[in-house]
């Protein structure tokens, strides 16, 4: 097979960040968690069940477990009847809100010309 930019080792070593990335994110419901749990800073596990239309209750658990254990999330649980369990940020998940914010941007441009957003500016 020909030498090209997309083969040999300096492309691999060039994708290995994006294919960490995408191995993170990977998940229909991750960017949107991210999104709402920036957007409202503290999110409950009900609140977020409401707000991701169509998501079962264990693919929800599921997708917090990953990014929390990928250092997105902290998951906070208060010894109450019933259990009150939180998520906010990390610091980790908190550097990625600019990414957010862009990928937000670029869609309203490229994907929903004329779309304005009902909850407000993106989260800072």
């Amino acid at each position: 097979m020909a030498e090209n930019k997309f083969s040999g080792p300096e492309a691999e070593a060039r994708c290995v960040p994006m294919s960490r990335l995408q191995a993170v994110l990977s998940g229909k419901w991750k960017i949107l968690i991210l999104w709402y749990v920036a957007f409202y800073k503290v999110q409950r596990f009900g609140a977020l069940l409401r707000r991701l239309d169509g998501i079962t209750q264990s693919t929800l658990t599921r997708q917090l477990r990953e990014l929390e254990a990928d250092g997105f999330l902290r998951r906070t649980v208060y010894p109450e009847v019933p259990p009150r369990v939180e998520y906010t940020l990390t610091g980790l998940g908190e550097s990625f809100l600019p990414v957010l914010q862009q990928m937000l941007a670029w869609s309203e441009v490229h994907l929903c010309p004329g779309y304005v957003n009902p909850y407000g500016p993106a989260p800072e």
